[in-house]
């Protein structure tokens, strides 16, 4: 080694640890190779559609990245915003992140853009923003969906904006984004889920948009192909077990399957009773969830016939039969809460289930569908009732037995109750806002987008029948069929 060698290397050593005491370590070289900077400086490693993604973000202004579950997204998105911020001269970049929920922008999306930062990036990161030089260079923030001014006031010559969870994003953000990247070379990126085919999201995404759009198929990531990648980051992509799973619980052809696995957006079906885009809708930011209504707010909530949640808690219970498991299902108020389910092979064990939601829940009344062993449970739950005192477990709670294969309360529209319950409960009700879905699981949800209908000989809406669902998607709905128990206030069939 030469003595003017040793001193070059000695100099750029101090400068080094200089620059990283002032927060000021840049990586110039890495600025149009954001894929080298990514396993060069982060010693990590991409697949191939992550380094799509990124190389699309350095050529494009515009990216939408529409991809399914478990394929790298937050990781890629936060990486871009690790290559943007290191790569630029200090004060000449800015990056932006929102999501529609402020846990996804903290627990998520930053969470990978601290594991990125501890690996010598200049600055200071906390939960949501990252410091150079006592100044703030970047933040995640969940404005309000009607905020237009909440990026105002950001200035750089290069301004990313990073869209995380983008069907959830509404369209004033979307507006608002664009007034901060007014300079040629700001970028936005768009990334998510195709939850919503009807959004703003599904509508960036087409080919005519002008942005360039990356569909992400769960398919045809690692997992299923040839590609070689490290064992540990196979470990965290969509795996065949999973997509097996979701073939069982949806069935290849329902909507959410088309959108986590496939990566695509989901129509909605001529003949569907739900859909899946009308129940996102129904799903918030706690903070913005609607409150629970009081009593005297009740007689203004907008109310179907006698069909309405009012504030008060009620179980619905789908009893099981043939090896269906028996569900049960909390209302509380206007929203969808707490779901209890086990095989139930005989009634005993089904009233132990419920007693059990009972002592948890403390309901106003519990609806039971009474087909088959249900007229059973109904008959000793109202001996339990009969038999409480004051203080003790069911002591005044009101059962009523709910047959859905009953005359329904409008016989000019429905054949049956069960086609009643569906179509108002379930397809006007959510239509209409009047739940809130936010704490619903994905199981049931893929029930409820599954079930069909069609008209009758007479022109009614007939729902097509239990056994027919189970037979097309591989299980019976019960989940479902709580759920809207829980919300049906009709007279008592028994």
């Amino acid at each position: 080694m030469t003595t003017e060698f040793a001193e070059r290397t000695v100099e750029a050593a101090l400068l080094e640890v200089a620059g990283r005491k002032r927060g000021r370590i840049h990586y110039a070289e890495y600025s149009q190779d954001p894929v080298a900077f990514v396993t060069d400086v982060l010693d990590e490693h991409l697949w191939s559609k992550q380094i799509e993604i990124m190389e699309s973000v350095r050529d494009n202004r515009h990216t939408a990245v529409h991809s399914s579950h478990a394929t790298g997204k937050s990781f890629v998105a936060a990486r871009i915003v690790a290559w943007w911020m290191s790569c630029h001269e200090p004060g000449e970049a800015f990056a932006i992140t929102t999501a529609p929920t402020f846990a996804q922008v903290r627990a998520i999306l930053w969470r990978e853009i601290r594991r990125a930062h501890r690996k010598n990036l200049p600055g200071k990161v906390n939960q949501t923003e990252w410091w150079i030089d006592n100044e703030i260079v970047a933040f995640g923030r969940k404005p309000g969906d009607y905020d237009t001014d909440a990026f105002q006031g950001v200035h750089a010559r290069a301004v990313l904006v990073i869209l995380d969870e983008a069907s959830g994003i509404p369209p004033a953000l979307w507006e608002a984004v664009e007034t901060v990247v007014t300079n040629a070379d700001c970028r936005i990126l768009a990334i998510g889920n195709p939850d919503d085919p009807h959004g703003e999201f599904a509508r960036k995404c087409q080919p005519d948009s002008g942005w360039n759009a990356i569909h992400v198929n769960g398919l045809e990531s690692p997992n299923f192909t040839d590609e070689q990648i490290p064992d540990e980051l196979r470990e965290l992509l969509i795996s065949r077990t999973w997509v097996d799973e979701r073939k069982a619980e949806w069935g290849v052809d329902s909507p959410l399957f088309v959108s986590k696995v496939r990566g695509l957006f989901p129509e909605d079906t001529d003949d569907g009773v739900i859909s899946l885009s009308s129940i996102r809708a129904l799903q918030y930011d706690e903070g913005d969830r609607p409150p629970l209504p009081t009593h005297q707010e009740t007689d203004h909530m907008v109310g179907i016939t006698e069909i309405v949640a009012d504030y008060d808690v009620c179980l619905g219970v789908d009893v099981g039969a043939g090896g269906d498991q028996t569900v049960i299902r909390e209302r509380q108020g206007i929203r969808a809460g707490r779901q209890w389910a086990a095989r139930t092979p005989d009634s005993e064990e089904a009233i132990n289930l419920i007693l059990r939601a009972c002592a948890e829940t403390q309901p106003d009344r519990i609806n039971v569908d009474v087909i088959g062993v249900g007229w059973g449970i109904v008959g000793r739950l109202r001996g339990l009732v009969s038999e409480a005192s004051p203080g003790q477990l069911l002591y005044g709670v009101r059962i009523d037995g709910v047959n859905v294969g009953a005359s329904p309360r409008d016989k000019e529209r429905f054949p049956k109750l069960r086609d009643e319950l569906w179509w108002v409960v379930g397809r006007e009700l959510i239509q209409s806002g009047a739940m809130d879905l936010t704490d619903l699981d994905e199981t049931t949800i893929g029930q409820l987008i599954s079930r069909r209908y069609a008209a009758d000989a007479g022109g009614r809406v007939e729902i097509e029948s239990k056994d027919d669902t189970r037979r097309r998607i591989g299980r019976s709905p019960d989940n479902a069929d709580a759920l809207l128990l829980a919300f049906y206030r009709g007279a008592p069939a028994w």
